[in-house]
């Protein structure tokens, strides 16, 4: 069984009912505003723009990095609308993950014609959550 299935299963079920309803085309903000709907309709606990600092040598650091949704606080999800997910984006994704020492992600493109082509589910295994500390 997957980690966090359960609500992995919850989100993308979000995002397939906002993506059904307006399809492609729109920018970040409409998507994320109409997840927050739809999180709240399923009964999810979430926290939008969570600031994410940077410790850097035992010095926190506010850098500006927010996770669009902290979800149940245990998945990370992050919201595009891009042309194609590009190995940028799902590195944004794990640093964030080992940032925030959460271990499961989903980055949603919402500018695809079937939802299904703009989920992508990642792990952090334990050895990534700890490298570099």
């Amino acid at each position: 069984m997957l980690l966090h299935a359960d609500i992995t299963d919850a989100v993308i079920g979000a995002a397939i009912k906002v993506h059904s309803e307006l399809g492609p085309g729109l920018l970040e903000s409409a998507y994320s505003a109409c997840l927050r709907y739809e999180f709240e309709q399923a009964s999810l606990r979430y926290d939008p723009q969570v600031p994410l600092p940077l410790h850097y040598r035992g010095v926190r650091l506010d850098t500006g990095y927010r996770i669009d949704f902290l979800v149940e606080e245990v998945v990370i999800v992050e919201i595009k609308a891009v042309e194609a997910v590009l190995p940028l984006h799902r590195a944004q994704l794990l640093s964030y993950l080992r940032l925030s020492r959460r271990r499961v992600g989903l980055l949603l493109n919402f500018n695809v014609s079937k939802m299904a082509q703009g989920i992508h589910r990642m792990v952090l295994s334990s050895q990534q959550r700890t490298s570099g500390e």
